[in-house]
């Protein structure tokens, strides 16, 4: 089954939602930090704001299948909130992973710098329908002579996953506009969805992504032959969504991080190694860009 992206209002959507249940949720929603968005408004009343996610996360919930995982990302001040709003939605807490950032530090003058977001890790249940203990090889530190040969569980810290920076040190993998602006300036790496979809899910089951923005759930979802379904309410994000998919780039193709997991059991079953193909055979290294 093809990916599904939907143009609506991720609430509206999940209202009137009957298909199959949700195996996997991803959301990495609008911070409300006064972003600019065509058709979002990005500076709510915290607490408006706060009452939104609930009611996401409480109707993500009701379609979800038991023992279902969701993802929460979220800016590490915002923690509390996204811990709270979970547990009253229903959802078992399991881990509350750190994504640390590989580039430099958004330096503060009254207190630490930061370096990291913050995902949330909960399932429908106490117990996960699914839990891959994924094996990786990370780079040594120099502390390390040489690798364990294999390689190391996953834990609940990931310093091994590069964010897509601002300008153009984020390189090829973020969409563009023709005049070289970017179409989501928060867009997630695909290195990213992929460990979390590997992580908590199995081929054939459902992920569900209600922020979609650029579709990179989507695209390793779809490599991971899982079906998935995307929600964007911008419908000029919807048609770069439709045409990633369809023109499949050179910068979103998973399988060069496939050997990062190699000591990990099963992963023939986790991972299928046969990845999405591009229509013509090759690998494409060209941009996807629309008028604007």
């Amino acid at each position: 089954m093809d990916p599904k992206v939907y143009c609506n209002k991720c609430d509206n959507f999940l209202d009137s939602y009957s298909g199959s249940l949700f195996d996997l949720s991803f959301l990495d929603p609008p911070f409300n930090q006064k972003k600019e968005y065509s058709l979002h408004n990005d500076d709510m009343l915290s607490s408006e704001y706060w009452s939104w996610m609930e009611r996401i996360c409480k109707l993500i919930y009701k379609h979800t299948s038991d023992g279902g995982a969701i993802y929460f990302m979220q800016r590490e001040k915002n923690t509390k909130h996204i811990l709270s709003i979970l547990d009253k939605s229903g959802w078992t807490f399991q881990n509350l992973i750190i994504w640390q950032k590989k580039t430099s530090a958004v330096p503060g003058t009254k207190r630490y710098g930061k370096h990291y977001q913050v995902i949330a890790f909960y399932t429908k249940g106490k117990k996960p329908r699914i839990f891959n203990k994924l094996r990786i090889d990370k780079p040594l530190l120099v502390t390390q002579r040489e690798a364990r040969p294999n390689g190391v569980f996953v834990t609940d810290v990931w310093d091994d996953i590069r964010e897509l920076t601002s300008g153009y040190y984020a390189g090829d993998e973020p969409l563009r506009h023709r005049n070289g602006e970017r179409v989501h300036k928060q867009q997630s790496p695909v290195k990213l969805l992929t460990r979390i979809i590997i992580s908590s899910s199995k081929v054939n089951d459902l992920v569900f992504d209600p922020f979609v923005g650029t579709g990179t759930t989507l695209v390793a979802a779809n490599q991971l032959h899982r079906r998935a379904i995307g929600i964007e309410v911008d419908p000029e994000n919807v048609e770069f969504i439709k045409r990633r998919l369809t023109n499949v780039r050179n910068a979103d193709l998973i399988s060069k991080f496939r050997k990062d997991y190699r000591h990990t059991k099963n992963l023939d079953a986790v991972w299928p190694v046969a990845d999405m193909k591009l229509k013509n055979g090759e690998k494409s290294t060209k941009q996807i860009s629309i008028e604007i």
